[in-house]
């Protein structure tokens, strides 16, 4: 009885998840028919791609698409390659001082990401970075969540693969290379998605850096969207469809990795 509960509970929770994929998705596909309807129509008939097509042929989506893999890319590369770097000697390396570092950087988390906004646009704008991928990707090259992940992977490894490295001869930066990124790939692939994730879905900071409409992401690319289709509630809904297919698609390749990533450190 208590199993059957859980998973009716379990049930519940997944379709209050995908209840607004499968409503946006219903819109986008319907031809005709109140799209605020109550209750809401989740069936869409007659079906019709035509709202696709159109948003399609009317904005440069390719372009969006191109610059939105592009800035994940290079976001996703470069988070993963410096806070691994910036975890491995708080979780491994004795220094002094190395627990009030970890301590101040994991403070800093209590900050709304909103804080810094006004004054990394002021040091871009002095730099020459605005409207530049540059300026978008440097702000958040490096993020305090990503250290604190992949520190805790670290923590997990047994001394004795460090040990046996050091009398096999390896320098520091060949165990970090050779010995431990290996270990932690699962953390890396989860910090790797939320990356992926984060960034494909920024909206507020490109808007702000970027002001040539060639170089916008895809979530900017849709606020023209919303002011072109003004009226065509079908037309914003079949654009978004189009932008939350990929993630869907990333996470449905990569949900072992994130899953496992997310347990690392959690036992030790």
């Amino acid at each position: 009885m208590g199993l059957a509960v859980r998973y009716a509970g379990l049930a519940a929770l997944a379709a209050f998840a995908i209840f607004p994929l499968l409503w946006l998705l219903s819109i986008a596909l319907r031809a005709t028919g109140s799209v605020f309807g109550f209750p809401p129509q989740l069936v869409p008939w007659p079906v019709s791609a035509a709202h696709f097509v159109t948003v399609w042929q009317t904005m440069p989506l390719p372009r969006f698409f191109a610059n939105t893999v592009l800035l994940c890319g290079a976001a996703v590369a470069l988070n993963v390659v410096l806070c691994a770097m910036a975890a491995y000697p708080l979780a491994r390396i004795e220094f002094p001082g190395r627990k009030l570092v970890a301590a101040l950087l994991l403070s800093t988390l209590m900050l709304p990401g909103h804080v810094g906004m006004i004054v990394n646009f002021v040091t871009l704008l002095r730099l020459g970075l605005v409207d530049t991928y540059a300026g978008v990707l440097l702000p958040g090259a490096v993020s305090v969540f990503g250290i604190f992940l992949l520190r805790q992977a670290f923590l997990t490894v047994p001394a004795e693969l460090e040990d046996a490295a050091r009398i096999d001869g390896a320098s520091e930066w060949g165990i970090w290379w050779r010995v431990m990124l290996p270990v932690i790939a699962p953390a890396l692939a989860a910090l790797a998605l939320f990356e992926f994730v984060a960034v494909w879905n920024s909206f507020l900071w490109p808007l702000i850096v970027l002001k040539t409409p060639e170089k916008y992401p895809l979530a900017v690319g849709l606020l023209y969207l919303s002011g072109l289709f003004a009226h065509n509630t079908r037309a914003v809904a079949a654009g978004a469809v189009l932008m939350t297919i990929p993630i869907v698609v990333v996470f449905l390749f990569t949900q072992r990795y994130f899953l496992r990533g997310l347990t690392v450190g959690a036992v030790r």
